[in-house]
């Protein structure tokens, strides 16, 4: 699910007053319109999708540092304290003014039906059409922050005048605990950039497409020796690629440079693409990423450095949208890995697709049978987004890269537009029974391990571990309990943990230690790669 780098780890007051659920006095219906202007000293046409936010004047600058509102994003966890509008643009020139509509792709309602009051209010233009997944990026335009007051006598125009500038992946954030930051600084030294063409991938798509990540080799690596080591492939959530990797890497360089981590060698590998997530599934949507993983990528790093290159000593350890690849992967290609370790996966068990079971009959994702709302986000126990408001804000905000979206490229058939089936319909909230039966049958893990258990167990017996919050942000936990209900009744051999308490976002915090899990986590993998007693003996005294 959706992990937007880190920022949603310091969640907004929950007290925050929703632009559009706050009661008012009535408002004419009609449409509220916008002048957006290009500066004059942009140099050329631009083209994008153009995002108008506003928010209740009172509430943002309550919450802003010395009262003074700099910037207005989407927040998934609280999705209707801000108002969003979009409209298509194609080559905007220099100086030139358009009027944008912002009651006809609008969120949550139409900007005619927001209450009368003041409103801060800033324009974004999206240029590479990614802002579902990344939010603003190097290169897209803004405009200032500015206050009007709707319903407006004039129309009020914004002008994008700013340029988002590029981000340095290696600088080092203010956040970062006082210990890793010299583990960051010899990451940026040390570790080995990725940057592989895949032939199989290339030819599903008919142009070069590249595989990104780094690999971290543990101190004391001699290329010179005939020393090896046991690997671990890692991944990340969604909103995760090879330019926000940089704190894990920092905490296992620190990890093993301490000897409180084994000596292995960590691929970090970047799962993103213009669609979301990939997650290393084939698809016939993405293309075939397993493949390309299994039998490109891996004899190729294997070629390369001194990895054990067998199946007990390559492992898989990936959170949220990684959670699931490497569930995934442990499970479609149990033969060339060694074990996953895999936290807060998506869903594995479309039973519990973050609640709603997909398979019932007249399955709907917005509203249960009684009528009440599916939540989809929770925070302490209490729901501050629904399924319905996440799907709707994400439509509004661009058809690409969405996380709702990104599950269609990955599990769903292509339909007759080259595009992937919706499993839902997005005003009704409606599931579509035929895209489920596709889902069920290609993706579903838990019905994959039924189905095909007496061929599966000889390599994958023992081999899946999960970890899980019972308190987890987006209510993964359920799916969780599915899936080892499933691999009990098979018989199977397998460790899931649900951890009490946690959120999707402290569930590796082990006392003061942000990152403590992989440390526990680390010389399990170790165990089964170097069987010694000292691995057990660590093993048994992390617990």
């Amino acid at each position: 699910m959706r992990t937007r780098p880190f920022v949603l780890g310091a969640l907004l007051s929950l007290s925050l007053l929703t632009a559009c659920s706050q009661q008012a006095t009535p408002v004419a219906s009609t449409h509220r319109f916008f002048h957006i202007q290009l500066a004059n000293n942009e140099t050329q046409p631009v083209s994008g999708r153009l995002l108008l936010f506003a928010e209740q004047a009172s509430a943002a600058k309550s919450e802003a540092k010395d009262g003074k509102v700099t910037e207005i994003d989407a927040n998934p966890f609280f999705p209707e304290q801000v108002a969003i509008a979009a409209q298509e643009v194609d080559r905007l020139v220099p100086g030139q003014t358009i009027d944008v509509d912002a009651d006809m792709r609008a969120f949550p309602d139409a900007w005619s039906k927001l209450p009368a009051g003041d409103y801060v209010v800033q324009a974004v233009l999206d240029v590479h059409r990614n802002y579902n997944y990344l939010g603003r990026d190097a290169g897209d335009l803004i405009s200032a922050v500015t206050t009007v007051h709707l319903p407006a006598s004039d129309v009020p125009t914004l002008t994008l005048d700013a340029t988002v500038p590029v981000q340095d992946p290696w600088a080092i954030p203010d956040s970062m605990p006082a210990n890793l930051r010299d583990a960051a600084k010899a990451v940026h030294q040390q570790a080995q950039p990725i940057d592989f063409t895949s032939p199989a991938l290339a030819q599903f798509w008919g142009r070069d497409i590249h595989m990104y990540g780094y690999v971290l080799l543990p101190p004391g690596y001699d290329a010179s020796s005939n020393t090896r080591y046991p690997t671990v492939y890692f991944t990340h959530g969604f909103t995760g690629n090879k330019d926000r990797l940089l704190r894990p890497m920092a905490y296992v360089q620190a990890g093993m440079a301490s000897g409180q981590m084994p000596p292995m060698i960590w691929v970090f590998l970047d799962e993103s693409s213009a669609t979301g997530t990939h997650e290393f599934a084939d698809s016939v949507n993405n293309g075939p990423w397993g493949q390309a993983l299994t039998t490109e990528l891996i004899p190729y790093l294997e070629s390369k450095y001194h990895m054990d290159a067998d199946v007990d000593g390559r492992f898989l350890n990936g959170h949220s949208s990684g959670g699931w690849a490497t569930l995934w992967l442990q499970t479609r290609y149990p033969k060339i890995f060694g074990g996953t370790w895999s936290t807060s996966p998506d869903p594995s068990d479309f039973h519990d697709f973050t609640g709603p079971d997909l398979y019932a009959p007249n399955a709907n994702v917005y509203h249960k049978p009684d009528g009440t709302p599916w939540p989809l986000v929770r925070d302490k126990g209490k729901v501050v987004g629904t399924f319905e408001q996440f799907a709707k804000m994400e439509r509004v905000l661009g058809p690409y890269g969405g996380q709702l979206a990104s599950f269609e490229w990955v599990f769903s058939p292509r339909g007759k537009d080259g595009r992937p089936e919706q499993m839902f319909n997005r005003d009704t909230g409606d599931v579509d029974p035929q895209v489920v039966a596709y889902w069920h049958d290609h993706y579903d893990i838990a019905n994959r391990l039924q189905m095909n258990w007496p061929a599966l167990k000889p390599d994958l017996d023992g081999k899946i571990h999960l970890y899980v919050g019972t308190a987890d942000t987006f209510y993964l936990d359920g799916a969780a309990h599915r899936l080892k209900t499933v691999l009990d009744g098979l018989g199977a051999h397998s460790d899931i943990r649900f951890i009490p308490d946690r959120t999707h976002f402290d569930l590796y915090k082990v006392g003061d230690d942000r990152f403590g899990l992989f440390k526990d986590i680390s010389w399990q993998m170790y165990a089964v790669a170097r069987p010694q007693a000292e691995a057990k003996l660590k093993v048994n005294q992390s617990h």
